[in-house]
């Protein structure tokens, strides 16, 4: 029995471990998705600028 009970995870340990692996997945897409944002803006601020004024 204490060989089982030590091999036991509580809820909380399991949402620890799925937060950390959520953690590590999100900074791989970060700087690509910043990256593309503000490429979008920036293009839409560049064209917007001279069609507007007439």
């Amino acid at each position: 029995m204490n060989n089982d009970d030590n091999n036991i995870e509580t809820r909380q340990e399991r949402r620890q471990k799925r937060a950390e692996k959520r953690r590590e997945r999100l900074p791989k897409h970060g700087k690509n998705l910043v990256k593309i944002y503000r490429d979008a803006i920036l293009k839409r601020l560049r064209g917007k600028g001279n069609s507007k004024k007439s």
